[in-house]
């Protein structure tokens, strides 16, 4: 059974810095590529970050040089540092877990989203 568990959202004010977390669980984490997505409401889920396995990292234009995502292998979880929050940063946030197999369907699952709010 996969599973994805995300931590550490909250409330915090602009200009401040949270960490994500996500837990993996039932794969086999180091050939996934990781990512983090959010959803603001209203609006369509959106690409955050995403990490290889190899540690290859690729951002949206609008977390760049805010954001930083990062992975352990060995501890099976995703973090996504996040430094001067906007309001507009507001969303749910979404661990994500990708694999395109070889030649085969492509494995992906979902976290269940934990709530960022930047508000003062």
């Amino acid at each position: 059974q996969v599973q994805l568990v995300e931590s550490g959202g909250g409330l915090v004010q602009p200009g401040g810095s949270l960490r994500l977390s996500c837990a993996a669980s039932g794969i086999a984490f180091s050939i996934y590529r990781m990512g983090w997505y959010r959803q603001a409401p209203g609006k369509q889920r959106e690409l955050v970050a995403t990490i290889t396995g190899g540690g290859i990292s690729n951002y949206a234009d609008s977390v760049k040089g805010r954001f930083t995502i990062s992975r352990d292998n060995a501890k099976n979880t995703v973090y996504l540092q996040m430094n001067n929050l906007k309001p507009e940063d507001t969303a749910v946030y979404y661990c994500n877990a990708r694999f395109p197999s070889p030649g085969g369907p492509t494995y992906m699952y979902w976290g269940q989203g934990t709530q960022v709010t930047v508000s003062s």
